[in-house]
């Protein structure tokens, strides 16, 4: 265990590499919505599809293949891995830090009640 005073820098650090993820996550996903749009554009204007159900296909074709677009999901279902393991460090460095006051004030009242016994027998 840390020292207490220790704490508010260690979930700060925490805080903000989870900021990072979060970020990095909506870079990512805006990459994905540019090949999802781009996916679209594709099945909407060729016009050998009937309905819709042929152009979700295609758009589903055209991005089966597009081997960035599959590196993008990837990197997304691992930063939101990521993020949550982050989320749950930060959390337990602030159950941690609450825990560690807690034993704080505890030795505290502890101290003061040895004194306070002390000075009622006359120590």
């Amino acid at each position: 265990m840390m020292q207490l005073s220790h704490y508010p820098a260690a979930i700060a650090q925490a805080a903000q590499r989870a900021n990072e993820i979060d970020s990095q996550l909506m870079a990512v996903q805006h990459q994905i919505n540019r090949f999802e749009g781009n996916a679209d554009r594709v099945a909407a204007f060729e016009i050998d599809l009937k309905n819709d159900a042929q152009r979700k296909a295609r758009r589903f074709e055209v991005l089966l293949v597009n081997q960035e677009y599959q590196k993008a999901i990837d990197t997304q279902i691992r930063l939101t891995i990521d993020k949550a393991n982050a989320i749950g460090h930060l959390e337990y460095l602030r159950n941690q830090f609450s825990v560690a006051k807690l034993e704080a004030r505890l030795a505290i009242a502890q101290q003061l009640s040895d004194l306070e016994s002390r000075e009622l027998v006359g120590l």
